[in-house]
């Protein structure tokens, strides 16, 4: 193995992380720095210190971080500027956060000093890719260990046996009980795969689902609130100012509370796989159609459509773990001036399960009722001008016609 002084380890205090700090520090013989983000994943992140300490990682090596407002102002906002679905449903969860967690693992690398990072993702999922290229984006050099593609333990029982081999402080009651889903969460969603989700054509049980309502079980009211945008952004509910982070928070809370959100998809993944996931978005889900509602009366027409045309490659670089390229960042700034009149209120109603435009009003909207109306509009629009529209744009297809084509 090749030499490593220091390895900055993201690490989350649970069964692999643990073990993972005791194998860098028995195979590289090396200063283990330990970092956990919190991005509202919903557990308190504050035991990791105890944990690393029993480890016997040094007080100022352990980096505990609350990066929610970083987290959603500066990647999920930027996201939804874009509004980005991958698959045609698929709202970036979990593809969002990895660039951030990747960004402060370098930071950190840089302030220890240390030569190397390492991350417990497996070699059979998506999230290598992300930390990695995420990684090497930010900082060339630097050398990645990814435990599960080195070493030859492949099952939790392994993990178990090693875990209890080196008296490594894990709570073994709780992590032998087998969980039938892997999850990951964070203030933009909870998702969910394994146990009986590998089979496609099982229907997700009712008690899987953690942020929501079903839709069945949603109030037989609907729930109106109000989002005042700025610049494409969120930036009050119902008159209040909120922070970033509170704004998904609370949008979180009444959507799961009105059955909005739920995802059972069949994602590709970027190593080559189909996988089955669930996913709980129900903020995200209702950001993205009042952004939708306010760009509708603020965008011109054409720059929607562009927009729109670009947003299934954009929504393929955060997937595929390109956040920090020189693509992505030029295609933000393009969709971010594209946001500068991106200004006004939507009214939305919460349903069970659907979120529906009830109205929109923006001091910079493009919408004249003058030019639209069905009544009698005062010559604002020449209804003659349509013909010669009409003719010029059919003439190459009249040509074709005429020559059988």
């Amino acid at each position: 193995m090749a030499s490593v002084k220091k390895v900055v380890l993201a690490y989350s205090g649970g069964l692999d992380t643990s073990i993972i700090v005791k194998w860098l520090q028995e195979n590289y013989q090396c200063e283990v720095v330990t970092f956990t983000a919190d991005i509202g994943q919903g557990e308190e992140v504050e035991p990791a210190r105890a944990k690393a300490l029993a480890m016997g990682i040094k007080p100022e090596n352990i980096y505990i971080n609350d990066l929610r407002e970083e987290f959603v102002r500066d990647f999920v906002f930027p996201m939804f500027r874009a509004n980005t679905i991958y698959e045609g449903e698929y709202l970036l969860g979990t593809s969002i956060a990895r660039p951030l967690i990747a960004k402060r693992l370098v930071e950190i690398a840089n302030e220890t000093g240390a030569d190397a990072i390492s991350h417990g993702a497996t070699g059979k999922g998506n999230d290598q890719v992300r930390f990695e290229l995420g990684a090497y984006a930010l900082k060339p050099g630097v050398k990645v260990i990814a435990p599960w593609r080195e070493w030859d333990m492949g099952s939790r029982d392994s993990l178990m046996a090693y875990a209890e081999k080196h008296n490594i402080p894990v709570d073994f009651k709780k992590a032998g009980k087998k969980s039938p889903y892997s999850m990951d969460a964070n203030l933009l969603h909870i998702s969910y795969e394994g146990g009986i989700l590998e089979e496609p054509w099982a229907e997700a049980e009712e008690d899987m689902w953690r942020w929501s309502v079903s839709p069945e079980a949603a109030p037989d009211q609907p729930t109106y609130i109000e989002l005042t945008y700025e610049k494409g952004d969120p930036v009050a509910l119902d008159g209040k100012p909120l922070s970033p982070a509170d704004m998904l928070t609370t949008l979180n809370k009444l959507g799961g509370e009105n059955g909005i959100g739920r995802l059972d998809l069949v994602e590709n993944r970027y190593v080559g796989m189909k996988s089955r996931g669930c996913y709980e978005t129900p903020g995200g889900t209702i950001m993205l159609k009042a952004h939708r509602a306010i760009e509708s009366i603020t965008l011109d027409r054409e720059v929607a459509h562009m927009k729109d045309s670009i947003m299934p490659k954009y929504a393929e670089m955060i997937y595929n773990g390109y956040w920090w390229s020189p693509e992505r960042q030029m295609l933000q700034t393009m969709i971010d001036h594209s946001q500068q009149y991106v200004n006004g209120i939507v009214r939305l109603k919460l349903y069970k399960g659907n979120v529906i435009v009830a109205g929109r009003k923006s001091d910079d909207s493009l919408f004249d009722t003058k030019i639209a109306t069905f009544d009698e509009d005062g010559g604002a629009y020449n209804q003659k001008d349509a013909e010669g529209f009409i003719k010029l744009n059919a003439l190459r297809m009249r040509i074709a016609a005429n020559k059988g084509r």
